[in-house]
Formats: C-alpha cells, sequence, structure tokens
C-alpha cells in the first residue's frame, strides 16, 4: 500500500461509509477492534455548501480514528471543489482523505445524478474527480460500483479515468447500481481494475470474515479490504481478519461478550447523541443479537420499548438470560 493513510497494516481492513451506520460511535468502536482506518458517513457536498447543520454534524471525528477520511458525495465540480478546501482547513490533522461517493444506489441520490449515476456519465465523473484533485491538500480516493448494471459494466473504464484525473486510490464494490446489495460480488471485475490501473485498490463485497478478507486479497491482488455489513453487530471481524491476514488462530467472541459490547454501544451512542434518538439503535441491536437463542423475541421487544431506560434494561435482562442459558448447558 503506497499512501501513508494506512500505517497500521498492510493489506489494511477498513470500514466502509454506510449512511445511518457507520457514525463516530460506531467507528471509534471498530477502531478498537483493530479496523485500520474509517470513513465519515456519505457528505453531501451540496449540503455542506449551504449549511445544513445535520450534514455538517455526520463530519465528527472521534479521538480513536484521527486522522479518518470525510467522504463525500456530489456532481457539481464546483461545489465538491470549494467544500473540499474548506474541509481541509477547518479539519486539519483530523481527516487524511477525501473520498468521493460514486457508488450510492438509492434512488433519492442517483435521481440527483449523484452517486453511482456518475458512472453513467464518466466526463461528468472525471470533472469531479479532477476538481476535487485540484483544490484538495489531501489524497482523494473514489469509491465506484462494478457498473449500472449487466449491461453497462465499465468498472475497468471508469477507473483508468479516475486514474488519468489525479485520484491516488479507487474502491470497487463488486455489484452494480442494479443490483443493490443483492447476489454474490463479483470479485473478478476487482482483479480486472486492479490489473489496469498503477493506483491501490481496495477489494469491497462479501467480506463477512476473516477468510472472506484473504481469500479476496489472493483473488483479486487488491491492496486491502473494506468491510460493510459484514462489520454490522460484528466490530470483531477486524480482530478476525487480522487473525486470517497473519495466518493466526481465531477465537470468536461469547455470545455474552457481543451483548456487553453492545450495552457498550449504546451506552455511548446515548452519551454522544442524547436519548431522544435511542430509537437509532434499534437496528444495531438486531444485528448483535442475530442468530442467538431467543433473538427474535428480543427484536419484537426492542421495537416497542419507548425510552432508552428501557432499552438498557432490556439488553441487560437479555444478556443474563443468554448466561443462564449457557450454564444450562454445560450441567447437561
Amino acid at each position: 500500500m503506497t499512501l501513508p493513510v494506512f500505517k497500521k497494516h498492510d493489506p489494511p481492513a477498513v470500514l466502509a461509509p454506510m449512511a445511518g451506520i457507520s457514525d463516530a460511535v460506531f467507528r471509534r468502536i471498530c477502531v478498537e477492534h483493530g479496523c485500520d482506518f474509517t470513513y465519515t458517513e456519505m457528505v453531501s457536498a451540496k449540503g455542506l455548501f449551504y449549511g445544513g447543520r445535520k450534514t455538517r454534524a455526520l463530519i465528527r471525528v472521534s479521538e480513536a480514528e484521527k486522522p479518518c477520511a470525510v467522504q463525500l458525495f456530489g456532481s457539481d465540480p464546483g461545489i465538491i471543489s470549494e467544500m473540499i478546501k474548506a474541509l481541509a482547513d477547518e479539519y486539519a490533522g483530523e481527516i487524511a482523505m477525501i473520498d468521493i461517493n460514486m457508488g450510492c444506489p438509492m434512488p433519492k441520490i442517483t435521481g440527483n445524478g449523484e452517486g453511482s449515476a456518475l458512472m453513467r456519465d464518466i466526463p461528468r465523473a472525471a470533472a469531479v474527480a479532477e476538481a476535487a484533485v485540484k483544490a484538495s491538500p489531501l489524497p482523494v480516493s473514489c469509491k465506484f460500483r462494478k457498473g449500472w448494471d449487466d449491461n453497462s459494466v465499465n468498472a475497468v473504464e471508469f477507473a483508468r479515468a479516475m486514474e488519468e484525473s489525479g485520484v491516488s486510490l479507487l474502491t470497487v464494490h463488486g455489484r452494480t447500481r442494479e443490483q443493490l446489495y443483492h447476489g454474490p460480488a463479483d470479485w473478478d471485475i476487482i482483479g480486472e481494475v486492479v490489473s489496469r490501473v498503477g493506483v491501490p485498490v481496495l477489494g469491497n463485497g462479501d467480506v463477512f470474515s476473516g477468510e472472506a478478507a484473504k481469500k479476496l486479497i489472493s483473488h483479486t491482488g487488491c491492496a486491502g479490504v473494506m468491510v460493510a455489513r459484514g462489520a454490522e453487530g460484528n466490530p470483531f471481524i477486524f480482530e478476525e481478519i487480522r487473525a486470517a491476514l497473519d495466518g493466526r488462530p481465531y477465537s470468536p467472541p461469547t455470545e455474552y461478550e457481543r451483548m456487553t459490547e453492545a450495552i457498550r454501544h449504546t451506552e455511548e451512542f446515548l452519551e454522544e447523541k442524547g436519548p431522544r434518538l435511542f430509537p437509532e439503535m434499534r437496528k444495531h441491536l438486531s444485528w448483535y443479537t442475530k442468530g442467538m437463542r431467543g433473538s427474535l423475541d428480543f427484536r419484537r421487544a426492542v421495537n416497542t420499548v419507548r425510552s432508552p431506560e428501557e432499552m438498557l434494561e432490556l439488553l441487560r435482562s437479555f444478556r443474563d438470560q443468554l448466561v443462564c442459558g449457557e450454564a444450562g448447558e454445560k450441567t447437561l
């Protein structure tokens, strides 16, 4: 890996920017479990330009992750340029890279010609990238997909255009926009991009275990892996990935340890964001408890709690039930 921002391990395992999921609290927890680098949630350049408070709040960097990357999305080169200059100045020392999102598949993003819609307009995408590189004193990276759909797989062409625009790092998600997050990721296309460009490439898609990360790197020759859904409810995956890449054995957390982390995550979320936003933790708790005994009943219950105190009480009670269940099994 040639970029100095990835200074912990080579190859690195990084946390993907996920809107509404990878906030500063979750990113900090992932770093503590071995994540090498983080990105803010996807931030609207236009929202920053017009002074949106909610947009600005997304750029909150914890001490544990400094410096990280800010991921911007937008299709206006002028606005992208101006916002990058402002961010680099305001967050000097806190951010190490600017990432441009050209892969988000959501209709509210693509409908404005942003995100993965830029893969259908390479000249526009190149103009955005060139403006970003020219404006930024920091390295600029770009995240994109296999293509728009199976009839327009253009990841290699797109990657070469980004490299020619001065982008220092590419991240390829091995699915088309049409696929959203369904079906298997195409690792072959990631390998094709790696072989056709001279800048580092991160592989993204279907990294749900340490072994998968190892196989992705071996299969594609990518410089590192980006983990998205594999980290949901499982920040421990970064420890697992590092063990796999280092050839060390790995012992997964017990259900008690997973629930203890879920409780800690909830407590830190409430401390940072305030009790009013406690419903946002429901999705995380659903992921933490996936596959556990009684998790279906737990998820039903957590979706009905009306206060953060009830949520924490339910979490602790569920953890205690798991411990009692484990004790009972050992006496059989």
